[in-house]
């Protein structure tokens, strides 16, 4: 059986159709569907079939209590659950981007910081958007799980068991477009997971230069003081500054160059 893991504030993934439910005591914005048709340029092959709707994402969302000062703070917390399925040989998974910079962040590019809330799921990340993708990792998590994605690096957020829907939380800076530029030049991400026998398995993509993919585990950060099986939200809650790092990169450079 699965690992049942709690959020740290009242919200319930739904499948069918996708999207949340809140509690009264919620502050949520609409919630937004990206189809098939919207990520197939970033795919191993555009014309594969799959989900119509691949997932659901509510960006800023939380505790009413909290919103004046997640305001203040420049933060947000947004929240995507996937469908069950492959598209093609791939898993569901998002396109692959980076953030773009924020001013907020004296022009820093932003983390990320992922909780997996059912499901698995792989974070893939890559050093760089251009041909050479630099350092290429495959990050492993689980329902608890914590993974962070440095600031400026390429990622995406793959299922990695079509059997049942990912579901997943995220701390990021308010300004937190995404740039789609250098993964659709390279017709996606350095390396495509391909289900194979229920497995997750790479393919090179020949458009980039010749890369090595690492698969890790998701590890504890003590570096920014989180708590291992806490919410994130919860560590939030009992202390606003804690997640500082997201909106403000800029002041943690020196933990930046050693992570990972």
């Amino acid at each position: 059986m699965e690992k049942i893991f709690t959020p740290g504030f009242d919200i319930r993934p739904l499948d069918n159709p996708l999207g949340f439910e809140y509690g009264d005591d919620c502050f949520y914005p609409q919630t937004e569907l990206r189809t098939l048709d919207a990520i197939r340029k970033s795919l191993l092959d555009p014309k594969a079939n799959g989900p119509e709707i691949v997932y659901a994402i509510a960006m800023d969302v939380g505790k009413k209590i909290h919103r004046e000062k997640l305001n203040d703070l420049h933060l947000l917390y947004g929240v995507v659950t996937y469908a069950a399925g492959t598209i093609g040989k791939e898993p569901v998974r998002s396109q692959g981007h980076i953030h773009v910079r924020s001013a907020f962040a004296n022009n820093y590019s932003t983390p990320e910081v992922y909780e997996i809330w059912s499901g698995k799921a792989i974070i893939y990340m890559q050093e760089f958007g251009g041909d050479n993708p630099g350092r290429c990792f495959a990050v492993h998590g689980n329902p608890g799980d914590v993974i962070i994605v440095p600031p400026a690096w390429v990622h995406a957020t793959i299922s990695a068991n079509p059997n049942v829907p990912l579901t997943f939380g995220a701390w990021c800076d308010r300004n937190y477009g995404f740039d789609y530029v250098d993964v659709r030049a390279h017709k996606g991400i350095a390396w495509f997971p391909i289900v194979s026998n229920g497995k997750i398995e790479w393919l090179a993509n020949e458009n980039y230069q010749k890369s090595t993919l690492q698969s890790i585990e998701a590890r504890t950060y003590p570096e920014f003081s989180l708590e291992k099986g806490k919410p994130v939200y919860t560590q939030f809650e009992e202390d606003n500054e804690k997640f500082l790092f997201v909106t403000r990169p800029d002041l943690f450079e020196g933990i930046w160059k050693k992570l990972q």
